[in-house]
């Protein structure tokens, strides 16, 4: 059955604490951020609850991120007293029953799929809207991110508060608010995701350093 697309505001020229306002006012308790711990999240958790006490927010938990980045999701819960949806696909034993050991290394692809992608399908599908971090300048693949839009991939609509902000903006609102942030920021991670697929780098050429693949699937068709 298809989704019928909804007529959406442009609100490319509206600073980030008014998207946020407005998709909260809109959408919840139909709508969540998805946090993945990194400093763009630590920009949005302030705004959203700010805004909004209540605001709903979800991790896709693949039971292999950095032991720094669960410190940050039990600070996260602590600091803003709130519960962080865990989504999370099949554990770790019976992935390796059906795929074999280490498919991360094999198949990386496949991984994301399975352990990212599945459980973002069928948490979204409960949605009507999602706020991820994502910003223009992060990689060519999300130049062409709008702060509002809809997610055919997904069949909802997607809002992107940071989208035109820089990294220095992010920094800038970080330290001023004295906002909690992942610490692997400060080890030249500038991208952080899983243990097995996450390096040291600039940008997102840390992430699955050893192959041609950018993306996960979340927001881009994974490659």
């Amino acid at each position: 059955m298809a989704v019928a697309v909804p007529t959406l505001p442009d609100l490319e020229e509206s600073p980030a604490q008014d998207v946020v306002a407005w998709a909260l006012e809109t959408y919840h308790p139909q709508i969540a951020l998805a946090c993945s711990f990194q400093k763009e999240e630590s920009v949005l958790l302030d705004l959203i609850f700010k805004a909004n006490p209540d605001a709903r927010v979800f991790a896709l938990d693949t039971d292999v991120l950095f032991e720094e980045t669960y410190e940050l999701w039990r600070q996260t819960e602590a600091r803003y007293d709130t519960t962080i949806e865990r989504w999370s696909g099949p554990s770790l034993e019976q992935q390796a029953a059906e795929h074999g050991d280490r498919l991360w290394d094999r198949d990386p692809s496949k991984c994301c799929g399975i352990r990212k992608i599945g459980p973002l399908r069928e948490g979204l599908s409960q949605l009507q809207a999602w706020t991820t971090g994502i910003r223009r300048d992060q990689s060519p693949a999300r130049a062409g991110a709008k702060k509002v839009e809809w997610d055919g991939a997904f069949g909802l609509v997607k809002v992107n508060p940071l989208a035109d902000w820089t990294d220095k903006d992010v920094w800038k609102h970080v330290l001023a608010e004295g906002l909690p942030y992942n610490p692997l920021h400060d080890r030249d991670y500038a991208s952080i995701g899983c243990t097995h697929c996450t390096k040291q780098g600039a940008g997102r050429e840390g992430r699955w350093a050893s192959s041609d693949k950018i993306e996960c699937g979340l927001h881009q068709e994974d490659a």
